[in-house]
């Protein structure tokens, strides 16, 4: 009896660690289930959901807004000139400027004046494209060539385009030449700092993983450089037209030939000179519709689109 009762304290007592080993391990097993958990909560809220909104939320968010703005502004500017604010030769109402508009639209020259300067901006930005990407890439990759240049490119872009009206002028006359010239000068800066704040942000580990594959040059300019600099360059092509369009409009009003004939900055000026402030109001907004609607239709969907096959942005387009 006493031999059987110890059999027994001592197959528990053999018994006891195994258990406490199990339950040990069960323990162990559920906090690694609670970690991966916990890691899989954290990757779902760092994961990006890329996907379209409703046509009709998107047009609540993107469209109803600007909308709105406008309508407050024109109520807001014919309240004023209800109010007999300012003179109505120097302020004139919305109506006056609608009529000015359909007046114009009537005359049959309307889109001719609007092409002329669009022509002239998106020509002048593709010239600036072709010789501000690889004047960038030169800065970026290039040492000597950024201590050169670097500054110069940076002081070009501060630099008001007006200031090189005259100055295209006197070399090349009042022709289109000039008009490009002033473009130029204005967009290149733009685009080629753009690239270099892009090209300064790529990890150099994407270099280092270029030149292991082989790509290195021009082919690591092409594969590895631009894909991974995409956000800033994009950023700078979108400044770049900004500064084409300020460009052009400012060549415009100085100079005044019949060779060139009548973009909307030459068409403010003829408005300014007869003391047309319905038209000058018009011009104004005219050149403001045009330039917003350039980088809507074409800057502002490329930026998005970059940003979102990167991740960059959660933002539903």
């Amino acid at each position: 009896m006493a031999s059987t009762e110890t059999g027994t304290e001592e197959a528990g007592g053999g018994s006891a660690p195994a258990a406490a080993e199990e339950a040990v391990a069960l323990e162990k097993a559920a906090g690694e289930r609670d970690l991966s958990g916990l890691e899989a909560g954290l990757d779902a809220l760092e994961t990006v959901t890329v996907g379209r909104a409703p046509v009709g939320q998107l047009l609540l968010k993107k469209v109803l807004p600007p909308l709105s703005a406008i309508a407050l502004v024109l109520v807001v500017w014919q309240l004023a000139s209800w109010g007999k604010v300012a003179d109505p030769t120097k302020l004139p109402s919305p109506s006056a400027v609608g009529q000015a508009l359909s007046d114009r639209w009537n005359s049959g020259d309307l889109l001719t004046i609007i092409w002329t300067s669009v022509e002239r901006g998106l020509l002048g930005f593709l010239a600036a494209l072709v010789i501000g990407t690889p004047l960038g890439l030169l800065v970026a990759r290039v040492s000597f060539v950024r201590a050169a240049i670097g500054p110069i490119l940076s002081g070009l872009q501060s630099l008001p385009s007006v200031a090189w009206v005259p100055a295209a002028v006197i070399w090349l006359g009042i022709n289109d030449s000039s008009m490009y010239a002033v473009i130029l000068l204005g967009a290149v800066p733009s685009i080629a700092n753009g690239l270099v704040s892009g090209i300064d942000q790529v990890p150099p580990l994407y270099l280092r993983a270029g030149r292991t594959i082989g790509a290195t040059g021009l082919r690591g300019a092409w594969y590895i450089l631009l894909p991974a600099a995409l956000p800033g360059y994009v950023a700078g092509l979108k400044q770049g037209w900004a500064f084409s369009w300020r460009s052009l409009m400012a060549a415009e009003l100085i100079a005044s030939s019949p060779d060139l004939g009548v973009g909307l900055g030459r068409y403010l000026e003829n408005m300014r000179e007869g003391s047309d402030m319905a038209g000058v109001f018009l011009g104004i907004l005219l050149i403001l519709f045009v330039g917003i609607a350039i980088d809507q239709i074409i800057f502002s969907p490329l930026e998005r689109w970059v940003l979102r096959t990167r991740g960059l942005s959660a933002r539903s387009q």
